[in-house]
């Protein structure tokens, strides 16, 4: 009896270390913050081109869209910006992990430039909305079909809609693919996402932390399934991508290490709808833009062109 206690006493210890890590990491990773992070370091060289987009986005015209407007547990909300003149094109933006609309005012130039009205939601768990927990896209993307509506609904019907969102928010317009989207979406464009969130956290907990697999991802995905209602292996981008039927463009850094780029070929495998990669050479995760604006703005207008709206190309 001695000996079996003695050599339960490790494995117990053990036990509740790997809950205890699981926990440290479902809240690192999970919980909201109520602010943005600094980018890393590869991108600082950007920050004064990113604060001059950023000063634009808060000095130009917006409206306050909501949804749940009156329920402050579940209020979603999203800034809109209406073209220089009236358009019936109009971006829903996705933006990245840990991040809010503001983040992505480059993207939003870029659209409004282009003649788009633009909408850029606060995910759940991000800047002004509601949530205590971050999705990684999941529940987003149900948030996200009404925002489709909305827009609809405020446009009478007569709009063209782009889906596009970077990192998290790629992710989130992949899963968003593959539920029954109204005719009115057109196209959809996705920069760096991940394949699946457990396949993702499995590849952070190896680069950055050097644990395997098992058994902090099991316990990870339980903590989810109790407190979002999801195991992480539920949470695919590429599952949702078989059944999408919208044209996709894949963009993803070449040398991006926090979502490999592996993950933007299993996402375009995976899809059967017409679709475009590009792989941007010596390109950091979400960095594509950065390095050559000028170009990333020819790139999606060419599949603008050939698949958004063909009949009134963009110039």
């Amino acid at each position: 009896m001695k000996k079996k206690l003695t050599l339960a006493l490790p494995l117990l210890g053990a036990a509740a270390t790997a809950l205890l890590a699981s926990e440290h990491l479902f809240n690192f990773a999970f919980k909201r913050v109520n602010y943005v992070p600094e980018t890393s370091a590869d991108k600082q060289k950007y920050a004064d081109a990113y604060y001059a987009y950023v000063d634009w986005y808060q000095a130009i015209d917006k409206q306050t869209w909501y949804l749940h407007e009156h329920d402050a547990r579940n209020r979603m909300v999203a800034e809109y910006i209406p073209a220089e003149t009236p358009s019936d094109r109009t971006v829903i933006i996705g933006h990245g992990y840990k991040g809010n609309g503001e983040t992505m005012a480059n993207f939003a130039q870029m659209y409004h430039n282009l003649g788009f009205n633009v909408l850029l939601p606060d995910d759940r768990g991000h800047g002004e909305s509601a949530g205590k927990y971050i999705s990684f896209g999941w529940l987003d993307r149900l948030d996200y079909l009404q925002w489709i509506q909305q827009v609809i609904d405020r446009s009478d019907g007569a709009v063209k809609i782009l889906l596009f969102g970077v990192s998290m928010g790629g992710a989130t317009m992949e899963m968003l693919s593959g539920e029954s989207l109204p005719p009115q979406v057109k196209a959809i464009i996705a920069d760096c996402g991940y394949s699946s969130v457990e396949a993702e956290l499995v590849y952070l907990l190896k680069r950055q932390y050097h644990l395997p697999k098992y058994p902090i991802e099991p316990l990870v995905s339980t903590i989810s399934k109790r407190r979002l209602g999801y195991y992480l292996n539920d949470v695919t981008a590429t599952g949702q991508l078989k059944k999408n039927t919208r044209p996709i463009l894949f963009i993803h850094g070449e040398q991006d290490v926090y979502v490999p780029v592996g993950m933007a070929y299993e996402n375009y495998a995976a899809t059967h709808a017409p679709k475009q990669l590009w792989i941007v050479k010596n390109a950091s995760h979400a960095e594509s833009f950065w390095i050559n604006p000028q170009r990333y703005q020819q790139r999606v207008v060419h599949f603008l062109n050939t698949y958004f709206d063909p009949q009134q190309p963009l110039a």
